[in-house]
């Protein structure tokens, strides 16, 4: 009986299992193969079965569990050198003194993944590398970074965290994912016009800390309060419009937009809500049910509230004839600071009591009660990327921006900028927010989250920024002060520019995932 020649040497990546020849006993092809008519009559049922050649190199047979192969890689679009081929690698493992597993470790992916795991090769780490190995060769050839050589965990007090983060995202250096290899866009911090492009007038503009007088619409107009009136200022054509003058007797202490950019409510300080409808510069309904000033206001699609100095929240159904539908009591003080979430589904509010509360549509009694603030809280803002993620912000004697997970009741984190906190912004387009200051700085501060570090300080107004409105876009802000000036300032990047880069770093990232999987 004739025997199989021995199977080729087998790939590092291929799977020991599907290579493996049968015996000749135990097939009868073998048998078959034995005669000689038998081979010129027939072709063999399989090339592994087949006496006369052996299994082609090139082709890679796979089981039932899924082994990457990386043979059909094109690493040269990465300047990484190819792998050492078949024979090499053959060559490499027969050839004395060559240790185990020496044309594995000297592959790319190997290099790549120890320099982003235990950070750049010293001299005095290859020592200790060459000791370790020569002493666990000697104790039993145990396999490199098994349990055994106890080297599993010597690193840990000398990998920086950016080299253990750099897998994933940019590192310390913000897009460098392996040095000298690849790098993603985006790298160096983003600059931030430190002066606003304009400067708008705004006589009459109240030095209120508890006022809420500017708002920018979806449809690119900015309401202002200016004294007793209401004027509208579109941002593509510079048109200005009165909208109302609420007479001698009247102030005007809150303004907000209703999400289609349509309908403007307006808060007066005789405890009046009014809604108008600027397509037509028409009052539709006004609302007398507060009993003193109402300084805030929040829209969630038709639903109106409105927050008092008289201690209480009403929320007002537009659609309905009734003044408000329900009424929501919890603040031992004005409330000063209303915003509903990006679901619409748990309202916010702030007080001049120092309190932080959730409430949700369903609910007269509140539903979340936050008390670390020391301060009036009339800076909130909810998060558009994260679900459940607040901002708030204090008055003087707190100074204090502090983060809330409303989905499980947790003090997330807290910042303390070292100046009254009047107002919070989060932009659409990126993971930051902005936050606008009172004393004794004045200023306006662009912040990265959750590292919370400052990407832009912005001084010009020389009165408390006590107002803060994001246009449609995203990437400009306006801030309002009591010294009686409008400013603008472009502090967010567009949002088409936000997904290029992020469509970069996804691929980038998907590269490392799938070479190190």
């Amino acid at each position: 009986m004739d025997h199989l020649p021995p199977a080729p040497p087998r790939s590092p990546m291929e799977n020991s299992s599907s290579t493996k020849p049968p015996t000749p006993a135990s097939t009868p092809s073998s048998r078959l193969a034995s005669s000689p008519s038998s081979r010129l009559s027939s072709a063999p049922p399989h090339p592994s079965l087949s006496s006369s050649a052996p299994t082609p190199a090139s082709r890679t047979v796979y089981s039932d569990r899924f082994i990457p192969s990386r043979t059909g890689s094109n690493l040269a679009l990465f300047d990484l050198a190819p792998p050492p081929s078949h024979d090499a690698a053959s060559a490499s493992a027969s050839s004395p003194g060559a240790p185990s597993g020496s044309t594995l470790t000297s592959s790319p992916y190997c290099a790549l993944l120890r320099a982003a795991l235990f950070g750049p090769t010293t001299p005095d780490r290859v020592a200790s590398s060459a000791t370790a190995c020569s002493s666990s060769s000697s104790a039993g050839a145990s396999p490199v970074g098994s349990p055994a050589t106890g080297n599993i965990f010597r690193f840990k007090a000398d990998v920086p965290r950016s080299a253990k983060r750099a897998l994933f995202s940019g590192g310390a250096d913000e897009g460098v994912l392996f040095p000298g290899v690849f790098t993603a866009r985006g790298t160096g911090p983003r600059k931030i016009p430190r002066s606003p492009y304009k400067v708008l007038d705004a006589p009459a503009l109240q030095d209120d800390f508890y006022l809420n007088l500017v708002d920018w619409s979806s449809h690119n107009v900015l309401a202002v309060g200016l004294g007793n009136c209401v004027y509208l200022w579109n941002a593509c054509s510079s048109k200005v419009t009165k909208l109302c003058d609420l007479g001698v007797d009247d102030t005007v202490c809150s303004v907000g937009w209703a999400q289609r950019g349509t309908h403007l409510a307006v808060g007066t300080n005789q405890g009046k809500v009014q809604v108008w409808d600027v397509t037509r510069c028409k009052r539709i309904r006004t609302m007398e049910s507060h009993r003193m000033r109402v300084g805030a206001l929040a829209w969630s699609s038709s639903l109106l509230s409105s927050g008092s100095r008289d201690k209480t929240i009403l929320h007002h159904d537009i659609r309905a004839h009734d003044d408000y539908i329900s009424k929501l009591a919890g603040h031992k003080s004005e409330v000063c600071g209303l915003k509903w979430s990006y679901d619409n589904c748990q309202l916010a509010s702030g007080g001049n009591d120092n309190r932080l509360y959730v409430w949700n549509q369903h609910s007269a009694h509140s539903v979340l009660k936050f008390t670390e603030h020391t301060a009036a809280v009339k800076a909130i803002a909810w998060s558009p990327h994260l679900h459940g993620l607040l901002a708030s912000g204090g008055g003087t004697a707190d100074r204090c921006i502090r983060f809330w997970n409303t989905t499980t009741n947790m003090h997330l984190n807290s910042v303390d900028t070292g100046s009254q906190v009047c107002n919070l912004g989060w932009s659409k387009n990126v993971n930051e927010l902005v936050s606008t200051h009172g004393y004794s700085q004045n200023q306006i501060i662009v912040w990265r989250y959750p590292t919370m570090s400052k990407l832009a300080t912005l001084t010009g107004h020389t009165y408390r920024v006590l107002y803060l409105a994001i246009s449609p876009d995203g990437q400009t802000i306006v801030t309002g002060a009591g010294d009686e000036t409008l400013r603008f300032w472009n502090v967010f990047p567009s949002p088409k520019s936000q997904s290029s880069d992020s469509l970069s770093s996804i691929g980038a990232t998907s590269f490392v995932r799938s070479y190190i999987r």
